[in-house]
């Protein structure tokens, strides 16, 4: 289970960036100004580097914060490859590096953030990298990544009514729908609990922000009831008072 940014030593935010380009020259430029702007502005940042639009998508887990993005490749171009991108991941912060302005109109469909011209300026892509940068802090949702049969899958955690576990495969219900996916009840506990999660019994871990009562030893969520184990019940109980306490304060 992925999420967007990480932790560095001593709890600094380390962001995620990806350049696509398929020129050296350009690759290399990038990556310097990304190391002055680090120095001057005192954030992490975390680069990879891909040479085309198919070798970014390969594999793509939608951990990525912001992605550089040339325009004009060998393969897949940079327009193809942002398209094919935000139907995996609608978070993520995309710029094209182009000389065709011309592009501008396209952009607007896969919600490009911005565009830095060739000839590259270190001012110019200091300002815009900074302009992306602000963008990802100010992001208040979360979100997960979980593998699904047609590839992978982003949630919103404040989207998900609960978890259900069917043997090695976990059911996600959410307000877009159910997603299923392999893996451990117990994995995916430890990822959800500091969002408001409770496992109610050994099958369902429960989103507390959508309960809305308990009824004859099961919790109600959206009309369902689910069982609460008598082991827990007292503790879920308890959480669930500590968490309507914490929303109304």
């Amino acid at each position: 289970m992925e999420s967007k940014t990480e932790l560095a030593a001593g709890g600094a935010v380390v962001f995620r960036l990806a350049i696509v380009e398929d020129e050296e020259i350009y690759v290399n430029q990038l990556q310097e100004y990304i190391q002055t702007y680090q120095q001057e502005s005192g954030n992490e940042i975390q680069v990879q580097v891909f040479r085309d639009g198919e070798d970014i998508l390969e594999n793509y887990r939608g951990e990525l914060d912001i992605i550089l993005m040339d325009i004009q490749m060998r393969f897949m171009d940079g327009m193809t490859a942002a398209e094919r991108i935000r139907e995996l991941d609608g978070e993520v912060v995309i710029m094209f590096i182009t000389n065709m302005t011309n592009y501008a109109i396209r952009g607007y469909a896969v919600d490009a953030l911005d565009y830095v011209l060739k000839p590259v300026t270190y001012f110019a892509f200091s300002q815009k990298l900074n302009r992306a940068i602000g963008r990802v802090k100010r992001r208040e949702r979360h979100s997960i990544t979980i593998n699904v049969p047609s590839g992978i899958q982003k949630l919103e955690i404040p989207d998900i009514y609960y978890v259900e576990s069917e043997g090695h495969t976990l059911v996600f219900r959410t307000r877009r729908g159910e997603f299923r996916s392999r893996g451990k009840m117990k994995e995916i506990e430890e990822t959800l609990v500091p969002y408001g999660f409770f496992r109610s019994n050994k099958g369902y871990l429960v989103n507390l922000k959508y309960v809305d009562g308990v009824q004859d030893g099961c919790c109600l969520i959206r009309q369902e009831k689910l069982l609460i184990s008598r082991a827990r019940k007292n503790e879920f109980l308890e959480a669930l008072s500590d968490y309507m306490s914490e929303v109304m304060n």
